[in-house]
């Protein structure tokens, strides 16, 4: 089993930024792929960036230019950095990673999520 822990939400101005931390514990290690997602209420949820076992990224072209993912594996901890927030932006943003090794996807380990909230 793996399990996931976002923190960092939170409240901000539109421009401004915040960074979200998801700490992965369990079965979840750098071969594992691991992305960040958001839904609003009534929508689909979204990918928003994804980070590959090879370090490679991904990202919704909502997001290119603003927002960065980024892993430490030493602390098994993945972040996004969210710069230039727009009230677009707002939603609750899960993390989420993949069992199946090096394999990207299927994601069907996921955190509680972390509610961000851009005020324009």
């Amino acid at each position: 089993q793996g399990q996931l822990v976002e923190s960092g939400g939170g409240s901000v101005q539109a421009g401004g930024s915040l960074r979200l931390s998801c700490v992965g514990s369990g079965y979840i290690s750098s071969r594992n792929c691991m992305a960040w997602f958001r839904q609003v209420p009534g929508k689909e949820r979204e990918v928003v960036a994804t980070h590959r076992p090879d370090r490679t990224t991904t990202y919704a072209d909502a997001v290119k230019g603003r927002f960065t993912i980024s892993r430490d594996n030493a602390k098994n901890t993945l972040y996004l950095q969210m710069n230039s927030l727009k009230f677009e932006d707002t939603a609750m943003y899960y993390c989420a990673a993949q069992s199946s090794l090096y394999q990207c996807g299927n994601y069907n380990y996921w955190g509680q999520g972390t509610q961000v909230t851009v005020s324009s």
